[in-house]
């Protein structure tokens, strides 16, 4: 006999959650964009686009955004496991089972999706991760929070310090180089390939990304926060700002601060790979913490729902935005679409971003007034569960 399982209702949605992943999408987005229109795996960014606006949007793109919504991510899935394994237990359903088919499920749309859509994927990363995850969400949160912290700080402290140390003693060692190869190999396939040459070329950059040296920095700087944002559901940090305001408002302050502080850092001092380095592994966080402190506060104060709604239906639907992005973005810069790869500037490029992003608020603004769950929301459900949810409204 098939047993099915009962999805768990929704009705009790932490909307700064919905917002908060509503910024990522935008955020990733940021990120993402250049990587989609250029060989920015293969080149320096600041040095390509070094005059007038690009060198402007860059800079502040690379400032607000780079290395603060991986984190973010990586942070909201590990809060969002924890809200499900305590609504699942609540439904008498295992945790352990229902999170291995959500695993599943994500690990067979981010292979479609580095390798049929586009190379810089994170769906298989959150994926392959999260199983690890298991080993962990039985702990306390004020242990969750201290081991995420200390499995973070510590490598990446170390690794700064000897970085910073080498560009003193050798700065051509740590200087960001182009490899230019690599870069005419993209240009060309990206721009005039046939098909089954981008995909090639899709596997070569995702290896490129996701080989055992870069996967093991990958998991120290996803899987800790994971374990933190774990711990943060745990301890109701976030179900309960204002019990916790005067914190959450110290923390937004100090992390600001610092995180931009330390985000400034290549361009007020030397621009190398040391300085860069404690840029996006200390800066990037810092500014993570700010955003989710910042954002949660906000979202309490009268008439902040309506401000934040269109950010919550992106959120709400943060899987099926995310890899919209990649499939409208690759249509039309790859030669597959109109071909535009590598001929756009970073201006029109963040433009072009800004205008799709637009579009993506008014269409989930759309479906959610029709339907209960994005459409690869509503797939992941159906898996899930092994049962049909109920779709409209």
């Amino acid at each position: 006999m098939k047993v099915t399982m009962a999805p768990l209702q929704e009705s009790k949605r932490i909307v700064s959650i919905d917002v908060l992943r509503g910024i990522a999408i935008l955020g990733i987005f940021l990120v993402n964009m250049p990587s989609f229109h250029s060989p920015l795996l293969y080149i320096d960014g600041a040095e390509r686009w070094s005059g007038g606006w690009d060198r402007v949007l860059f800079r502040v793109s690379d400032v607000v955004a780079q290395a603060s919504f991986y984190p973010l991510f990586a942070f909201l899935f590990g809060f969002g496991a924890i809200i499900l394994a305590v609504r699942s237990e609540e439904k008498g359903i295992s945790f352990p089972l229902l999170f291995t088919k959500r695993l599943s499920f994500l690990l067979v749309i981010g292979c479609i999706h580095a390798f049929f859509i586009w190379h810089g994927d994170i769906l298989i990363n959150y994926a392959i991760f999260g199983f690890a995850f298991l080993l962990f969400y039985k702990m306390k949160g004020r242990n969750l929070i201290l081991l995420g912290s200390f499995c973070y700080v510590l490598p990446f402290a170390i690794l700064g310090s000897l970085f910073l140390i080498m560009g003193i003693f050798d700065s051509e060692g740590v200087a960001i180089t182009t490899d230019s190869k690599m870069m005419k190999q993209s240009l060309e396939i990206y721009q005039s390939g046939t098909f089954t040459e981008i995909m090639n070329q899709r596997a070569i950059d995702w290896y490129m990304v996701n080989n055992p040296f870069n996967g093991i920095i990958l998991f120290l700087s996803i899987f800790p926060f994971f374990l933190i944002g774990a711990g943060v559901a745990k301890q109701g940090f976030l179900q309960n700002p204002i019990q916790y305001k005067r914190q959450m408002k110290a923390v937004m302050i100090v992390s600001l601060l610092f995180g931009l502080s330390f985000k400034i850092l290549p361009y007020v001092t030397v621009y190398h790979f040391g300085t860069i380095f404690v840029q996006d592994y200390f800066g990037g966080p810092l500014l993570t913490m700010f955003y989710i402190t910042a954002i949660t506060l906000l979202t309490e104060k009268t008439g902040a729902f309506g401000l934040f709604q269109p950010l919550s239906c992106i959120g709400r639907m943060s899987m099926s935005n995310y890899l919209f992005q990649s499939i409208i973005c690759t249509s039309i810069f790859y030669s597959y679409g109109l071909g535009l790869y590598g001929s756009v500037s970073y201006t029109s490029g963040f433009v072009f971003l800004i205008a799709l992003f637009c579009l993506q608020v008014l269409l989930s603004l759309l479906w959610l007034s029709l339907y209960k769950y994005g459409p690869i929301e509503y797939v992941w459900r159906f898996v899930t569960y092994g049962k049909k949810p109920d779709m409209r409204r």
